[in-house]
């Protein structure tokens, strides 16, 4: 019996150490700067681990005050390919957490 509650306290333990290291994992996700760009480079915009938006940058060039809906479409596709760069990166990394276990698909 005491057997038994020797190995739900090391379960325990070890549930703990992962909680930490999935909490530093998590912490320098945001920390990362993810860059997306469109236009070939006209437009850059720059996210964080945690999907936050930090910079945007426009080239002048591209900037039309006759063609306003072009503009909008290149940071549209430049913040999308940010974003998109920012959740396999989340995935990768908070990823070797969750292989082996049956958690439900969107936790992180």
């Amino acid at each position: 019996m005491n057997r038994g509650m020797g190995n739900m306290q090391n379960m325990m333990k070890q549930m703990q150490k992962m909680q930490k290291k999935m909490e530093e994992a998590q912490a320098e996700l945001g920390e990362q700067k993810i860059e997306g760009s469109a236009g070939g480079g006209m437009v850059t915009v720059i996210v964080t681990g945690h999907k936050e938006i930090v910079d945007v940058q426009i080239k002048q060039e591209v900037v039309d005050p006759d063609d306003v809906e072009m503009l909008q479409d290149l940071v549209l596709a430049a913040t999308n390919d940010a974003l998109k760069k920012a959740e396999e990166l989340t995935n990768k990394t908070m990823g070797q957490f969750t292989k082996g276990m049956n958690l439900p698909g969107g936790m992180f």
